[in-house]
């Protein structure tokens, strides 16, 4: 199983680029951003210089949108640092959340991210995709090679990641919760006619390596607060229908709102309706031992990758610790 990571586009960029290149250094696989251009700074032009000061290491949003960039300008992106630096990048993409709110727009619809997917697939593989009724094809990108990974939580979006993605990517690390989506994504796979074993399963969490565990808690409660963000959505369109297991509908009722300002941020001050036991179970945390055991359980159901969250106040500790001790138990 691959180890990666999540950071924030956070002034200074070079600070960004710095953490991926100890992250390469420890033996991390990829390096992932948020891409919220009005609330970080803006990843591709960060990707570029991780790129370059980097040997190994693959990169990308996590996640992209259809709604912020026209989607031949992201296919473009991906397929020039493709050829800059020899085919070192992916593609998350979800519907939008922040990068779209806080601009005044609602996420895109799942049709909108369905032709997004596919043309981005067929413009970064050198294919030709029909956008607007026009076909077009990137002539000097004919060795460019990317994979388009979908973040979906509700049934429909998981249906969609199935039926075309090349991976999945759940924010979540509740074995689980995992296991209850990952079967949706390969039974979707397997009605459209494609092998679902080819899809690649990244699960993407805060970790935090160490003793205290309410201090770690704190610091991570804010993942519980985005994760139902995201939920209200599907709750508000679906009820308690048993359309999302139970256990990530129960917890946001004594949700009372989201504020974008502090989105993806430790210490925000509307989270404290998510109670312990969900940051406990959405979240690793705790000595080596724990991670290496809940990286084990989530391998086991099928996990290519764990990409860790590192938004928190003890980064290269963490980094260090992934480094020495939890990597080289996954090979």
């Amino acid at each position: 199983m691959d180890i990666g990571v999540v950071l924030q586009n956070d002034p200074p960029a070079l600070r960004v680029v710095e953490l991926a290149k100890r992250a390469e250094a420890a033996g991390f696989s990829h390096v992932w951003t948020f891409d919220s251009h009005v609330l970080w700074q803006e990843p591709f032009v960060i990707y570029s210089k991780i790129l370059d000061e980097t040997e190994r290491v693959i990169v990308g949003p996590m996640v992209t949108n259809p709604g912020t960039r026209d989607w031949t300008v992201t296919a473009s992106l991906f397929a020039t640092l493709n050829e800059m630096y020899g085919n070192r990048t992916v593609c998350g993409i979800g519907r939008g959340d922040s990068a779209l709110r806080v601009l005044g727009l609602p996420p895109q619809s799942l049709s909108q991210l369905r032709e997004c997917v596919e043309v981005i697939q067929a413009l970064g593989n050198g294919r030709a995709a029909t956008v607007r009724g026009r076909e077009i094809q990137f002539a000097w990108a004919p060795d460019s090679r990317l994979e388009v990974w979908v973040a979906a939580y509700g049934p429909k979006a998981l249906q969609l990641t199935g039926e075309v993605g090349d991976g999945y990517i759940l924010q979540l690390a509740d074995p689980d919760i995992a296991e209850w989506m990952i079967t949706a994504v390969r039974k979707a796979a397997s009605l459209k006619g494609r092998d679902p074993d080819a899809i690649k399963f990244c699960v993407a969490a805060p970790a935090y390596v160490g003793d205290d565990l309410a201090h770690q808690r704190d610091q991570t409660r804010w993942f519980g607060g985005m994760v139902g963000n995201h939920v209200a959505d599907i709750v508000a369109r679906y009820g308690g229908s048993g359309a999302v297991p139970q256990a990530l509908t129960d917890y946001i009722k004594a949700r009372e709102g989201y504020d974008y300002a502090e989105h993806g941020r430790a210490g925000n001050t509307h989270t404290a309706f998510v109670p312990d036991e969900v940051v406990d179970r959405f979240c690793v945390l705790g000595p080596v031992d724990n991670h290496v055991k809940r990286l084990q359980e989530l391998r086991d159901l099928g996990v290519d990758q764990f990409a860790v969250y590192l938004q928190h106040d003890d980064k290269e500790q963490t980094l260090a610790a992934y480094g020495e001790h939890i990597i080289p138990a996954f090979g």
